[in-house]
C-alpha cells in the first residue's frame, strides 16, 4: 500500500481475542480450498479433517467424537455432552480428551459466509511422550477432570494449523514435515492454560486415562452386558471412585454412555444399511424391542421407523 509515495506494509490487525485477522483468513482460505462444498473431508495427513456447512442445523447431529482439537475459522457451533453444553466460534478452540458421544449443532453459517472448521485427532501415546519434555519436573496439580475444554484460541496454534495445511501442497511434506507440525501443536496445547488438564490424557495412571481405558472397552463391547464392578476392576478403581470419575470426565454414567453408543449405532445401521428396527435393536444388544423403541424415541425425539424415514427424506431433499 502506498501513502505519499512511501510503501507502507499492511498491518496485521488483532481482534479482541488477540488473534491476527490475516492469520485466521489464511487458515480459512486453506480450509475452504480442501472443503469445496458442504460436508466433512478427511485429508491426507492422518487425523486431519476439515468441514464446511452453508446453513445452520435445525436439529442436533449425533456422533462419537474422538479425542481432538477443533478450530472454527468462520461460523459457530454448540456441542452437548451429557447435560453440559459447550459453545465455540472463531475466538475459541474446543478440545476433547476422550471419545465422547455428542450432539452438535452448527449455529452460525450462511452460503456467503459458511461454517469452516478444522479437526485434528490426537494420539495419546505421542502426548505422553511430549508431556515428559514439557513438564520434566512433573505436572502441577489438577482439580478439574472434565474431558471437554473450551479455551481462547491462541495465534500460535492458528499459525501452526495453517502450516500443517500447507504441508498438503508440497510433495513429501505431508509425510516428513506434518508430523513435526503436529508435535508443535501438541506442545503449544500442553504449554497453554489448559495444558496440565490436557496432559492427563497421556498419563497412564491419571483418572482421565483410566476413564479412557474404560471407554475403549465400552466402544469395543457396547452390545455386550456391562457390569460396572467389572469395568472398575479393569481400570483398578473402586466402584464408587470409578463411577465418580467417569461421570466427572464424561458428564454421564457408564450405563448411560453405553446406552448412547447403542442408540447411535442402531441409528447408523438403520440409516446406512437399510436394517429394520428389530434387527438393529438386537444387533446393538437390546433384549426388549419395546425398551429400545422407548429409549430411542426419548433420545432422538421420535420412534425409530419414523425417525429414519425423516432422515432419508431430508437427505433426498439436500441432494436433489
Amino acid at each position: 500500500m502506498k501513502t505519499n509515495g512511501k510503501v507502507v506494509p499492511l498491518r496485521r490487525t488483532a481482534n479482541k481475542t488477540g488473534l491476527n485477522e490475516l492469520d485466521m483468513a489464511r487458515l480459512a482460505r486453506l480450509i475452504a480450498a480442501y472443503a469445496p462444498h458442504d460436508g466433512v473431508f478427511d485429508l491426507r495427513i492422518p487425523g486431519l479433517h476439515v468441514s464446511r456447512f452453508s446453513r445452520v442445523n435445525t436439529e442436533c447431529v449425533h456422533a462419537l467424537h474422538l479425542p481432538s482439537l477443533c478450530i472454527i475459522t468462520e461460523g459457530a457451533k454448540s456441542v452437548i455432552v451429557g447435560q453440559e453444553v459447550y459453545h465455540y466460534d472463531a475466538s475459541r478452540m474446543l478440545v476433547f480428551s476422550v471419545a465422547l458421544p455428542v450432539a452438535a449443532q452448527v449455529t452460525q453459517a450462511s452460503f456467503s459466509e459458511p461454517y469452516l472448521a478444522l479437526r485434528l485427532d490426537f494420539d495419546p501415546h505421542k502426548i505422553a511422550e511430549l508431556v515428559l519434555k514439557v513438564f520434566p519436573h512433573g505436572l502441577p496439580p489438577v482439580s478439574e477432570r472434565s474431558a471437554v475444554y473450551v479455551a481462547p484460541l491462541d495465534v500460535s496454534i492458528v499459525d501452526a494449523a495453517a502450516r500443517l495445511m500447507d504441508c498438503l501442497a508440497q510433495p513429501g511434506d505431508a509425510e516428513l514435515v506434518a508430523p513435526l507440525v503436529v508435535d508443535e501443536i501438541l506442545i503449544r496445547l500442553l504449554r497453554s492454560r489448559i495444558g496440565p488438564r490436557f496432559a492427563q490424557m497421556g498419563l497412564a495412571e491419571s483418572s482421565v486415562q483410566r476413564v479412557a481405558k474404560a471407554i475403549s472397552w465400552l466402544r469395543a463391547n457396547f452390545s455386550q452386558p456391562m457390569k460396572v464392578e467389572e469395568l472398575a476392576e479393569l481400570v483398578n478403581m473402586s466402584v464408587s471412585s470409578f463411577h465418580e470419575h467417569f461421570k466427572s470426565v464424561t458428564s454421564m454414567s457408564p450405563l448411560h454412555y453405553q446406552k448412547v453408543l447403542r442408540l447411535q449405532e442402531a441409528r447408523r445401521l438403520m440409516l446406512s444399511t437399510m436394517m429394520d428396527a428389530n434387527t438393529a435393536c438386537q444387533r446393538v444388544g437390546y433384549l426388549s424391542a419395546s425398551q429400545f423403541s422407548r429409549e430411542y424415541s426419548r433420545f432422538f425425539g421420535s420412534a425409530p421407523t419414523r425417525d429414519i424415514a425423516r432422515l432419508r427424506q431430508d437427505t433426498l431433499g439436500v441432494t436433489a
